[in-house]
């Protein structure tokens, strides 16, 4: 069974099921945002490729970005641990210092949670955030003729993940660039919300388990297919992928935890929001493709296979952490 297959089988038994975050509306003007992820030691990270502070950090960033995807602020999150044995109150103060560093810089708070023996360390977080209710996005509202957009280029953590396993020779700039990708992402809290805010966009979804992926599932959610045009690949994953032999391309299509955003925007608007964002943020609002009606997800004249995780699938490209 696929992660993709369990939710779909569990759908009719909840509401609004499928999202990055669920969205609930307990007033007129704005709605509530929450997403929960759960991260286990040996699945998602080992501790020989990173610190538990850093651990702390991915885990919290993963919530929080799900939230930028709905173009929500977060307000406040819980922690729940199952801690194994050989974890000791040092090591979860060390866990904790990277929940709230991630915590102060999103400007939200650790309100609660819950703690409990477990065979491996497990990390389960909930965040919730509001919004607008007039900016509320979700991956289920895009259009044929959308261009699709990404808020940067795709492929670093990826990189960063492998230089932890199987080091190459690259420049010292571009590995620490790698490295800090994986160890240290960046949810696209701010970005989310300017996009959010523009009527414009019609859709959003963040990248967290690979381009090919995360457009499949804003594809399905929409009732579109898509035409991929092309995939920006951040230097350090180009340099990656060419010393151990492979296409910069495939590669950074495989990979995941980038945690950009990947955007559907109508078309006469694109030139003009991607301007704006660029003068915003400093940095392109990258085309990628455009949506279309067909179902299938076409790139190079052939349909787009999925290449990036699944949690129960197992290893297509790439494993975070495993």
């Amino acid at each position: 069974m696929t992660e993709d297959e369990i939710i779909a089988a569990i759908r009719p038994l909840t509401k609004g099921i499928g999202d990055d975050a669920a969205l609930w509306q307990p007033s007129r003007s704005h709605r509530s945002a929450i997403s929960s992820d759960m991260l286990v030691e040996g699945v998602h990270f080992t501790r020989d490729a990173m610190s538990l502070e850093d651990v702390g950090w991915r885990a919290m960033t993963a919530n929080v970005s799900d939230l930028a995807a709905t173009g929500a602020r977060p307000v406040l999150a819980t922690v729940a641990l199952g801690l194994a044995p050989a974890i000791g109150i040092a090591d979860v103060m060390e866990l904790y210092g990277g929940f709230a560093a991630c915590a102060a810089e999103a400007g939200f708070s650790i309100v609660g949670g819950d703690l409990s023996r477990s065979d491996a360390l497990t990390i389960a977080i909930a965040v919730v955030g509001e919004v607008r209710a007039s900016n509320a996005k979700s991956r289920g509202g895009g259009r044929p003729g959308d261009v699709l957009a990404v808020t940067g280029a795709l492929g670093a953590a990826r990189a960063g993940l492998e230089l932890t396993r199987a080091p190459v020779h690259l420049r010292s700039e571009l590995e620490r660039a790698a490295l800090c990708a994986f160890r240290r992402p960046q949810a696209r809290l701010s970005d989310g919300r300017f996009l959010a805010a523009s009527r414009n966009v019609d859709a959003m979804i963040d990248c967290s388990d690979g381009l090919s992926t995360d457009l499949a599932r804003l594809c399905e959610a929409s009732g579109c297919g898509a035409t991929l045009e092309s995939v920006p690949v951040a230097e350090s994953a180009a340099a990656v992928a060419a010393a151990r032999g492979e296409d910069p391309v495939r590669y950074a299509l495989a990979g995941g935890e980038d945690f950009e955003l990947l955007v559907a925007v109508r078309p006469r608007a694109f030139a003009h929001l991607a301007g704006r964002y660029a003068a915003r943020f400093g940095r392109p609002l990258h085309r990628v493709g455009v949506l279309r009606a067909a179902p299938e997800i076409e790139w190079n004249g052939a349909p787009l296979e999925r290449s990036g995780w699944d949690h129960f699938g197992g290893r297509t490209a790439f494993t975070p952490g495993a």
